[in-house]
């Protein structure tokens, strides 16, 4: 359906597996407007077809590909897509951004989104080229690795057309051929890691979708979009934390402020330091092993890495790869009885390198595979479930990986995840998860807004979709970490613009930019600690913000996002329209989760984080999480069961008939 607005390439195609056929799929200008795209467009598409009686592996679900207006728009950082499905590993809708350059290529090929739905009769891949959708039988790639698939892709299309043309391409690996649950979808170097959106596509029977197109996306006001996209890429080139740190370490350089603040995971989220720590440090992964920095299509913070692995080069890992394979599974002993425990050795890193790269190859996400396996540690270290394995024992680590890929021995049952392993074994207060998804690196007993965050996240047990508080509780501000007081207000806040900075096909480091330089780059200043000091005090000022966005009809200096959708799109988008369609879409995913079961037991973080100590001498180093969701329920607008209220729905024009388009 043609859309009057730019950035949008006005059509959605849905295919049937099943049936091998295809057909357009609605989508109106209005729907655009209230849902914008990516994840949020997604959710609305989930919410008109699930009634909540769906299962993840089933010919009812759907699985959903969606870029945002700004993607390939020119605009800084724009390159992303996003996978939205219901998540084998929590029974919930789950959303997956994911960079490289798939996004832009289906756009290029006049599409905005796919919705893809049933199961094919036999290993397939779709090739699809400026709209012609073609249907292939993947025998032959069937069992790949994701870097070999890729590569037999590109043969075929040579082989084909005499020449391998430009195009993005997703493909699942052994592990969601295997239905893994936490299993994902691999683009060139760049992973849809969470949810098990590779599980879905594996039980569909679907190896691989490549795409590829000539066609232009338009832009509203292209002069206006030029000229502000030069300032804009120019202000994030100059900020310390996108122009700086992120290009020179990646994710990994914030680890030594993690360090600092007491918020790395550590032997299962027992501990939030351990020695040594510059052993995996962004630092060290810079001088002794980067050989090039890498970015997304348009992107100028260029935060990825590539290392040497037995000789290829291949992606570097992020700051949760290398903590959740450092410090969470090759923990040894405490030092001198202080709460800091040491990793393995000085020889670490490139085994962490090379089991990123590995799990990639085999398409699991690393934070739920090296999360599950430290459960299952700490559950044979306390004789819960005799299994074998033990930290800091990681020479088998390979090994484990490929048995939970193929799902061999052991590795058949850490397919399942922490949760379930601990249903099945016991040790629910040490199984570090919420709604079945495991957390992140970051140990949120020293980051409650955080830990709040984990447990109100709408695909569960993500510090993305929780907000990613931390950002103001020790990685950019230092505002009181284990103070309630404005937590919830603030993480609101948070969620709702990351869920409009996703919808709109942008990747989430350039939220980074909200915070004023100055802050950032003086810490130590009076007026930065001034601001630390004040903040906790403005959670009534922030739930005004909250309650009523529409009064803030204008441009903040500090967050390009609105003027430049202003420009590609052409809608009327000051700073409050902004955060109020994110709070809409925040909901939108709470509503069809409703259907799912969703309520405030679901919102949980195990007990090991809302009731034992991080430190016995700090008596607020564990989550309040009881008194911060009852505020955070309410400045939500949601009732006591954690539900979105009738009378907020009807202020957010949240409307979704369910099956009403099938």
């Amino acid at each position: 359906m043609a859309s009057m607005y730019g950035g949008y390439m006005g059509k959605v195609m849905k295919i049937n597996l099943t049936t091998q056929t295809t057909e357009e799929y609605p989508f109106s200008d209005r729907e655009r407007e209230l849902f914008i795209g990516g994840k949020m467009m997604a959710a609305k598409i989930l919410g008109d077809h699930l009634t909540g009686q769906e299962q993840p592996f089933s010919e009812d679900n759907l699985l959903v590909i969606t870029t945002g207006p700004l993607t390939g728009s020119g605009a800084p950082s724009s390159s992303r897509f996003n996978i939205s499905t219901l998540s084998p590993q929590t029974g919930y809708i789950t959303s997956s951004n994911c960079g490289g350059n798939f996004g832009y290529f289906l756009k290029k090929s006049g599409l905005d989104a796919l919705i893809i739905q049933g199961r094919c009769s036999e290993p397939t891949w779709i090739e699809i080229q400026n709209e012609t959708i073609v249907f292939h039988r993947a025998n032959d790639i069937w069992g790949m690795k994701t870097g070999d698939v890729q590569s037999a892709l590109d043969e075929k299309l040579r082989q084909k057309n005499g020449k391998i043309r430009k195009n993005g391409k997703i493909c699942i690996g052994p592990a969601g051929e295997h239905l893994v649950l936490y299993s994902s979808i691999v683009s060139d170097e760049r992973v849809s890691g969470r949810g098990g959106t590779g599980a879905v596509m594996g039980w569909m029977r679907l190896k691989a979708v490549c795409v590829s197109g000539n066609k232009d996306v338009p832009v509203h006001d292209q002069e206006k979009m030029v000229a502000h996209s030069k300032k804009w890429f120019k202000y994030l080139r100059n900020h310390p934390l996108t122009g700086e740190q992120l290009p020179k370490y990646g994710t990994a350089g914030l680890v030594s402020a993690m360090q600092m603040r007491s918020i790395l995971a550590t032997k299962n989220y027992t501990y939030g330091q351990y020695n040594d720590f510059e052993k995996i440090s962004g630092e060290e992964l810079a001088e002794k092993y980067n050989i090039v920095n890498k970015g997304c299509l348009s992107c100028p913070i260029r935060c990825s890495r590539t290392v040497d692995v037995d000789g290829k080069a291949v992606k570097g890992p992020e700051l949760e790869n290398l903590m959740m394979c450092g410090g969470e599974i090759m923990a040894t002993a405490p030092s001198m009885g202080k709460l800091i425990y040491h990793i393995k050795s000085i020889d670490n890193l490139p085994s962490i390198l090379k089991w990123n790269y590995e799990l990639d190859e085999l398409g699991m996400d690393t934070i739920s595979c090296a999360n599950t396996i430290s459960f299952a540690m700490e559950a044979n270290e306390k004789g819960v479930w005799k299994n074998g394995l033990c930290f800091s024992k990681t020479e088998e680590l390979s090994k484990i990986f490929e048995d939970i890929a193929y799902r061999r021995g052991i590795g058949d049952e850490l397919a399942q995840g922490s949760k379930r392993l601990s249903e099945k074994y016991g040790g629910k207060e040490f199984a570090i998860h919420s709604k079945g998804m495991e957390l992140a690196a970051y140990e949120p007993r020293k980051s409650v807004g955080l830990g709040l965050g984990y447990a109100t996240s709408n695909r569960g047990g993500c510090h993305l979709n929780g907000g990613y508080l931390v950002i103001m509780e020790g990685l950019g501000l230092a505002v009181n970490p284990t103070t309630y007081h404005a937590k919830a207000d603030l993480t609101m806040m948070f969620q709702d613009l990351m869920e409009m900075i996703s919808a709109t096909g942008q990747c989430l480091f350039t939220s980074y930019a909200f915070f004023p330089a100055p802050l950032m780059k003086h810490p130590n200043a009076w007026y930065t600690k001034m601001v630390n000091r004040v903040v906790p005090y403005c959670g009534a000022s922030v739930r005004l913000i909250n309650k009523y966005p529409e009064l803030l009809k204008i441009h903040l200096p500090v967050f390009h996002h609105t003027k430049g959708f202003e420009y590609v799109t052409g809608m009327d988008m000051p700073f409050g329209k902004y955060l109020r369609c994110g709070e809409r879409g925040y909901n939108l995913e709470r509503e069809v989760n409703r259907r799912f079961g969703v309520n405030v037991n679901k919102d949980a973080l195990p007990k090991r984080l809302t009731s034992s100590l991080q430190d016995p001498n700090d008596p607020k180093s564990k989550v309040p999480l009881k008194k911060l969701k009852k505020v955070y329920y309410h400045a939500r607008g949601w009732d006591r069961n954690g539900l979105p209220k009738k009378s907020t729905l009807r202020r957010l024009q949240i409307e979704v008939e369910q099956s009403s388009r099938g």
